[in-house]
Parts: C-alpha cells; sequence; structure tokens
C-alpha cells in the first residue's frame, strides 16, 4: 500500500511565532519555481508546483493531524474527497513547522494558530469545513467553538471524548506521561533517543491498529517509523501531551451549535466508543458513524469509509 500521489503544495506562513508549513491538495496547478500569493509566498522545490486561481473558501476542507502526526497521516482521507480543496498543516513544533515563540503548545495555543490559518485561506468570508483526528480534535472543537462563524461544518474522527486521566486508562495513561517527562528531563540528544527509539514507536503503532493485513499494517508500521519522532523537542513533546490527557472535545461542546460528523472506531481504546455516544447525545446537531473493527488509526485503516462519510456529511443541506 502506498500514499496517493496527489501533488499538493507546499506554503510557508509566520502564524502565532511559529514559521507554518502547510499542504494545499487540489487546486488549479501549474509547474513553476515560485508565487507570491494573498496569503503569502508558496514554498516548493526545484520541479513541485504551486497553486493558481484558488477554489473559493466554501470548497476548503482544513485538517489538523493527531499528536506527534504529521499532514502524511491524513492523506489517505484527503484522497478519498475528490470535489474539495484540502489543506493540512504541520502543527507547530512538529514535521516541518517551527515551534511557537510566546504561547504554550497546547490546545489553546494550537487552536489559535488554525484560527488565525482560516482567517489567511478566507473564513471571514466563507467559512469552512474544518476536521480534527484525536488530539487534533480537541484543537478543532475549540476553534469551531471560539470562532464559530469561521467553521461551517465540524468533523471528528477518533475525537477524545473523554479524560486519559481517569477510567480504565489512568494506569497506562500515567505511565506514558512519566515516560514524556523522562525525556524533557534528559539531556537533549538523550531525550530525543528515549522518545524516537524505534521499538516503543512500533509498539505504539501495533498497539492502535487493528487490521490483520501484513501488508496494511507494514505501511502504518513504515509511517509512524517515517513522521512519529518528527518533533521539534522533548520538552515541547511533553507539553503538548500534557494537553492532550488533560482536554476533552467535551469542554467545547455547549458552544458547538454547527452540524458536526463523529467517526469513532468500534474498538477503539484511546477514544473509547461510549464516550463517541456520550458526546454524539450533548451536541445539538450531530451524527456518529461507527466503523467496526478498527481502533484509533481510522485514517489509516478504512479512509474510504471515513472518506464517504465526510463526501455525505460535507453535501447534505
Amino acid at each position: 500500500m502506498t500514499t496517493p500521489e496527489l501533488h499538493p503544495a507546499e506554503r510557508v506562513e509566520h502564524v502565532g511565532g511559529a514559521e507554518l508549513h502547510y499542504w494545499v491538495y487540489r487546486e488549479h496547478l501549474t509547474e513553476t519555481s515560485n508565487l507570491v500569493t494573498a496569503a503569502g509566498p508558496a514554498v516548493t522545490q526545484v520541479g513541485s508546483v504551486v497553486p493558481i486561481d484558488p477554489v473559493e473558501p466554501a470548497d476548503t476542507v482544513l485538517m489538523v493531524h493527531g499528536l506527534r502526526g504529521t499532514h502524511h497521516g491524513l492523506e489517505l482521507v484527503a484522497a478519498g474527497l475528490p470535489d474539495q480543496r484540502v489543506v493540512i498543516p504541520d502543527l507547530p513544533g512538529f514535521g516541518d513547522s517551527g515551534p511557537m515563540s510566546g504561547r504554550r503548545h497546547d490546545v489553546a495555543g494550537y487552536a489559535q494558530v488554525i484560527t488565525e490559518l482560516i482567517a489567511l485561506l478566507g473564513g471571514r468570508t466563507r467559512p469552512i469545513a474544518l476536521l480534527g483526528h484525536s488530539f487534533g480534535s480537541i484543537v478543532a472543537a475549540r476553534v469551531a467553538a471560539t470562532s464559530p462563524e469561521l467553521v461551517r461544518r465540524l468533523v471528528l474522527i477518533n475525537p477524545i471524548a473523554t479524560p486519559a486521566l481517569r477510567g480504565p486508562r489512568v494506569v497506562l495513561s500515567g505511565l506514558t506521561s512519566a515516560y514524556y517527562t523522562l525525556g524533557k528531563r534528559l539531556p537533549l540528544w538523550a531525550g530525543h533517543s528515549l522518545l524516537s527509539n524505534r521499538w516503543v514507536v512500533l509498539a505504539a503503532s501495533r498497539a492502535m491498529t487493528r487490521t490483520k493485513d501484513k501488508q496494511l499494517r507494514g505501511f502504518i508500521d513504515a509511517n509512524h517509523l517515517r513522521y512519529f519522532s518528527r518533533f521539534h523537542s522533548p520538552a515541547l513533546l511533553s507539553e503538548t501531551f500534557e494537553a492532550s490527557v488533560t482536554h476533552t472535545v467535551a469542554d467545547h461542546t455547549d458552544a458547538l451549535r454547527m452540524p458536526t460528523l463523529l467517526i469513532a472506531g468500534e474498538s477503539d481504546e484511546i477514544a473509547p466508543l461510549e464516550g463517541q455516544r456520550a458526546l454524539a447525545a450533548r451536541l445539538p446537531d450531530a451524527e456518529l458513524v461507527v466503523i467496526p473493527n478498527v481502533g484509533h488509526l481510522v485514517h489509516y485503516e478504512t479512509p474510504g469509509q471515513a472518506s464517504e462519510a465526510i463526501r455525505r456529511f460535507l453535501g447534505a443541506p
């Protein structure tokens, strides 16, 4: 299995004190070495492509990846939305994006960056559809709750609906927190080595994977090994992890009035299905889609089913 050749255009903006890299999929493309747009200069490599004639912002889906992810993880879902312009940033401090200055790398800090990016994309004129996976679901929910005028529809994949530090996952969450804290306290090189350990990354990958397809399991493992350790520093990663286990989408349910699609994995142990059902019941205009025989990696294991649900949801009146 391979990632589809989508030929996205890479752009960069200085947002929230960070050099934010993001990728735009499905714009009218032309070969060129550089282009300055209303949103700023495009960042390209020789022979790459950059967009012209932008699609209207109402046709845009902005996707927010989860903890330790990059834009690559959501490309399979983007591939299943052929009628949408898709924008996927690397969150500050992950992938190609630099860390923020003057802001914490927490839910509020990331939400402010995404809000500013939506504004740069024209969302104040024509609101966008906003999608978040896992930790990205918490960030997306905060953006939609604090700036509802920018978000016409909200899609949450494997949303974090129940606190990690309470309930059946409290022991595992506590051990993981200690692991990240140790990585932060070690010398920089040692912390990076600990948190990027190949066997730890593979163990985490296998723990989240439910498929019996060896080729797909290999694809997921390879992607985690390639991208899971592209974080700026152990201290930044620890700060973001703590935010991920102390906040949930449920923090913002009272302010989420727009149509919302929840896509849950039937056997998701990080975001248990019971919490997804409770979350859907609290939202005034929500639909819950449960995908069987999948856990926390809907975007890798069943991206086609997720994309189909999203297409239908975005096309609904």
